[in-house]
This record gives structure tokens, C-alpha cells and sequence, in this order.
């Protein structure tokens, strides 16, 4: 499965949808991880710690949407 996770896009959203350690694990599991670029600096994580666990980063939401199966947001 393509596991998608945009960046947040409400004001003072800091959160992210997956962790490099939670991509890690679908990736382990045999899931294709698709993320948007700079989807965790509001955690401090960088697009190369989610690359270093696995992960695709695209550009855009637009290509997140597009190229996954399921997305992965935060909800309020």
C-alpha cells in the first residue's frame, strides 16, 4: 500500500501525520511511504530523516493525494 502524509496546512498546525520511526515501521512492513517536503518541520524532523526511514518526498499535496492509496492527516 502507498501511505501518503501532506504537510499541515492550518495555522499553528505543528503536527504531522508519521514520525520517521512510524515511516520506518510501515516500511519495514512492506508499505511505500510518500511524503510532502517539509511535511515535519513543525516537529523538527527534516525531509532527510524521513528519507533516512524510508520515504519517498514529492513536492506537493497534490502529488501526495495523487500517488497514494491511503492518507494519513492530523485531525483537530
Amino acid at each position: 500500500m502507498r501511505v501518503g502524509v501532506p504537510k499541515e496546512i492550518k495555522n499553528h498546525e505543528y503536527r504531522v501525520g508519521l514520525t520517521p520511526p512510524s515511516v520506518a515501521e510501515l516500511v519495514g512492513a512492506g508499505h511505500e511511504v510518500i511524503v510532502e517536503t517539509n511535511a515535519g518541520m513543525g516537529i523538527d524532523f527534516e525531509d532527510q530523516d524521513y528519507v533516512a526511514a524510508g520515504a519517498r518526498i514529492v513536492p506537493d499535496a497534490r502529488t501526495v493525494f495523487a500517488e497514494s492509496d491511503m492518507i494519513v492527516k492530523v485531525k483537530e
